[in-house]
């Protein structure tokens, strides 16, 4: 199959945190504002930000919204090392098992969490419509071509198909620049 046009967003260092840590790190019952809502539906950028203190130095991070059901920091791999963190797993979004963890400082607290830090397996949301017109099934494994100057072929990406996604493929910020992808909605065509 080929053919199938997806547009490719940059996804910068950012964290989802619980309920239970955001108390603590910004004080009880704390909201988180929006800043900006995002492509997928519900999900919004803050102007919140928390310090995440690595083995070699620290860095304020976006949060992004609503509260989780686990804490999760989403580096790229240039990020993980300039801050320290070394074997830091490729997951998809929600499994941080066995991954590692780190301080969190905030402006009334400090929460250790023992995992959550992981590099996000490149991947496309997409709608249950989408996924029928382009023939995918949830969790099936893709290529996405790029063109361009530096056009390559991302292998590896899986397709996350949901009622409550919009159809979006999602890369790290090294993959972008690795593909000198740049411009409003860029594409990337989906392949098998």
């Amino acid at each position: 199959m080929s053919g199938i046009n997806v547009i490719i967003e940059g996804s910068g260092k950012h964290c989802h945190l619980t309920r239970e840590t955001l108390d603590v790190l910004f004080g009880k019952d704390f909201e988180l504002e929006v800043k900006k809502m995002l492509t997928q539906p519900g999900q919004f950028a803050t102007p919140h930000k928390v310090t995440v203190v690595g083995p070699k130095r620290s860095a304020d991070i976006s949060i992004i919204g609503p509260p989780r059901s686990a804490n999760q920091i989403e580096l790229s791999f240039t990020d993980a090392t300039a801050l320290g963190f070394i074997d830091v797993p490729i997951r998809e979004s929600g499994d941080v098992s066995d991954s590692p963890g780190c301080v969190l400082i905030g402006p009334e607290g400090e929460v250790e969490i023992g995992e959550g830090i992981i590099v996000a397996k490149r991947h496309v949301h997409v709608t249950p419509e989408d996924a029928e017109k382009f023939g995918l099934v949830d969790k099936q494994i893709v290529k996405v071509k790029v063109s361009g100057e530096r056009a390559l072929i991302f292998d590896e990406v899986v397709a996350r198909v949901h009622p409550e996604y919009a159809t979006f493929m999602h890369i790290d910020y090294d993959e972008l620049n690795g593909a000198a992808i740049s411009g409003p909605n860029p594409t990337g065509e989906i392949i098998k």
